[in-house]
């Protein structure tokens, strides 16, 4: 069977397809053809040329990765799928999909199924299904439309415990780093923690998982040796274990790949001996997690990490010759517009240059978070009655602290002191 994985950047240039290039891989273990698109602003093509690609290629499953940003994209890139191969079955993955209403499938007439759990472990038996002549409505984490009407959500999917049980992208040729400007590695999973304006947490089940670090290593030599050495770590906290970030960075330095990467790690887990090894390593910038200068405003985040241990790290960060990236949100809920401008006080004199991802930005609610899931609670005030079923409030909000022309005003006040125009770029 032939598989179209798809992913659409909208405002951006396009990256590494490393999410869709992991379920790219279970489904060629099983046998099938699989063609990936990675789609950006810069992308010269047109609904026609896509139409042909679609028509030619034949696909019988077709996934998109879903956001915020670019579902209206998709859903319009689904509709041009029907019309060039009518019998293929197009399911949503990525992090908008796993805690989209099922109501959100009346909006989105051309989609079939949301993957509700991990992509690894819904893809492949979906496929399956699917070759088998099935609906797929009973697999398990994915919700499908039910035969005779509503919606069916399989059970909850069994996880690898490993990530070595899943095939790699890198190692199985699917993905050829030699293409890319930079590559975006994938070497652990999840969080321990529970900040209510992030979805990791629900979707994870506070739990981190990773691959081993002799499979990390692997995968991290052979790209760097194929590509251009620039590697961009999606791991939310590279350090959460001590001893595998050692071996990893002190194995890369061993062989002395000469690759340039960037990597986020909690604050806590951060010391002047692992920031020295990550500099010899080839790290060139370490990004944390701020969100806020207010102590108080971060406990009620629940986000149990004191902004001074964050100053601390920034500071040993930058006396071992690292870069620093450092993110932060405002309009959070207790937040007032003082408190937010502290934040941006806070990181200038924390000597962090604010460019790329220490451009703060307003909060984003997104589903699968717990303000989302009930924004009153958390002071938040929606600007209009009724959104689509698809769209989570986003940035659509001000809270019982900050009215709307106070969110606007800390915005310009970021984007004054940015050495970059208030530009978002990953790496």
């Amino acid at each position: 069977m032939r598989a179209l994985l798809v992913e659409l950047n909208p405002s951006s240039q396009p990256v590494t397809p490393i999410a869709l290039g992991c379920l790219g891989a279970v489904l060629e273990a099983g046998g099938h053809e699989v063609r990936i698109l990675g789609l950006g602003a810069s992308s010269r093509f047109s609904p026609a040329s896509l139409a042909r690609f679609v028509q030619d290629f034949a696909p019988r499953l077709v996934g998109f990765s879903a956001y915020q940003r670019n579902i209206f994209h998709v859903k319009a890139l689904a509709a041009l799928v029907k019309e060039a191969a009518p019998g293929a079955a197009i399911i949503l993955g990525g992090p908008q999909a796993a805690f989209l209403p099922e109501s959100s499938l009346e909006a989105l007439p051309d989609v079939d199924y949301l993957c509700r759990g991990e992509g690894e472990a819904v893809i492949g038996v979906l496929a399956e299904a699917i070759a088998a002549g099935g609906n797929g409505a009973a697999v398990p984490g994915a919700t499908a439309r039910a035969p005779c009407g509503g919606y069916a959500t399989g059970a909850a999917p069994a996880l690898a415990k490993s990530l070595d049980d899943y095939p790699s992208p890198w190692l199985s040729g699917l993905l050829d780093p030699s293409e890319l400007d930079e590559a975006i590695m994938l070497t652990s999973r999840g969080c321990a923690h529970d900040c209510v304006f992030c979805h990791t947490p629900r979707a994870s089940g506070r739990s981190v998982r990773s691959l081993s670090p002799e499979r990390a290593v692997a995968e991290i030599a052979y790209v760097a040796r194929r590509g251009s050495g620039r590697l961009w770590f999606a791991d939310p906290d590279f350090a959460f274990d001590r001893r595998r970030a050692l071996f990893i960075l002190e194995e890369v330095a061993r062989q002395d790949l000469r690759a340039a990467l960037w990597l986020e790690a909690r604050a806590d887990h951060l010391d002047p001996e692992l920031l020295a090894l990550m500099k010899r390593a080839g790290v060139h910038t370490v990004a944390m997690g701020l969100e806020s200068a207010s102590a108080d405003t971060c406990r009620q985040l629940g986000k149990s990490l004191d902004p001074e241990r964050v100053r601390l790290a920034a500071r040993q960060a930058l006396a071992a010759g690292l870069d620093v990236e450092l993110f932060s949100q405002f309009a959070l809920p207790q937040e007032r517009r003082e408190d937010a401008l502290c934040t941006l006080r806070f990181v200038q004199e924390a000597g962090v240059k604010i460019r790329g991802n220490s451009n703060a930005q307003q909060m984003h609610v997104y589903f699968g978070s717990k303000i989302c899931a009930d924004p009153a609670r958390y002071g938040i005030r929606p600007l209009r009655a009724r959104f689509d079923p698809c769209l989570s409030l986003g940035t659509e909000f001000e809270t019982e602290w900050m009215t709307r022309g106070e969110i606007e005003s800390v915005q310009a006040a970021w984007r004054a002191a940015s050495q970059d125009g208030g530009k978002r770029v990953v790496s």
